[in-house]
């Protein structure tokens, strides 16, 4: 635990208007991932090709995981292992409630993805793959107000999305 609060200065420091797509993961079915140097984000769908759609819970406000590549890399510490926690994207930006609140649009590529209020927290499967210490860390108070587990967001505007495309804030016209 010292370790991950150690690295909280640096997350703190993620940019607040724009950063960087770094990964890109597809889950195809269960268990399974794909990490991708190109996707298609669609309204429908989602990532094409991920199984959201087919859930029994296929709730619109869950359509993508998007979670901060500080946190990821601290947690995870491989970034072989990034795609474990089973977010489809994932952003060198402030994810923090005050940066993103729901709502908050983002432009990555020739698409637009819109935050939702829905709460992204550490699962079962999260502290499986990553420990107990993690999974506190990231559901601890101070761990929901910076959205350490990351957040959800739906597809506002279909679009082509590569590894390196600037994730930038827009307006709600995506302006």
């Amino acid at each position: 635990m010292d370790e991950l609060e150690a690295g909280l200065e640096t997350i703190r420091n993620a940019p607040k208007s724009e950063g960087t797509l770094e990964l890109i993961v597809r889950r195809p079915q269960v268990g399974a991932r794909e990490t991708l140097d190109e996707g298609r984000l669609d309204v429908d769908e989602g990532l094409v090709g991920d199984r959201w759609k087919t859930r029994r819970s296929a709730n619109p406000d869950t359509q993508l995981n998007i979670m901060n590549t500080r946190v990821i890399a601290l947690v995870a510490q491989d970034k072989d292992r990034w795609p474990l926690a089973g977010d489809q994207l994932f952003i060198d930006l402030d994810l923090s409630t005050e940066n993103v609140p729901p709502g908050t649009r983002l432009a990555i590529g020739s698409a637009i993805v819109e935050v939702t209020a829905e709460p992204h927290t550490g699962c079962a499967k999260f502290m499986s793959r990553f420990g107990l210490d993690a999974t506190h860390f990231v559901n601890s108070p101070l761990g929901r107000e910076l959205q350490l587990r990351g957040v959800n967001a739906k597809v506002v505007q279909s679009g082509v999305i590569r590894v390196g495309d600037v994730a930038k804030k827009a307006g709600a016209d995506g302006a």
